[in-house]
């Protein structure tokens, strides 16, 4: 099934950790083409923060059954449920 690009009608379903009208923000986050195909997006620590809060996007991580990092200031977020081993 493809997304359209701005289609954000599956934000109701998010982490009740989101804040109320911060569904937009966390609907643009996954609807990007790096996430549908199981790849990496990365966000500002302090953007998210600002935008939704840490744990609000590290819970909505962990329901999508992705991995997130932290490191240099960014999130980044692994957007598939393998295996994964930090290599350093």
């Amino acid at each position: 099934m493809r997304i359209a690009r701005h289609d954000f009608r599956h934000a109701a379903v998010l982490s009740p950790l989101v804040p109320p009208g911060r569904e937009t923000w966390v609907a643009h986050l996954f609807s990007a083409v790096a996430v549908r195909k199981g790849g990496v997006v990365r966000r500002s620590v302090a953007d998210t923060e600002r935008e939704i809060g840490r744990d609000a996007l590290i819970d909505e991580v962990r329901r999508r059954g992705f991995h997130i990092l932290e490191c240099g200031g960014q999130f980044v977020i692994i957007c598939n449920d393998g295996p994964m081993t930090v290599i350093r």
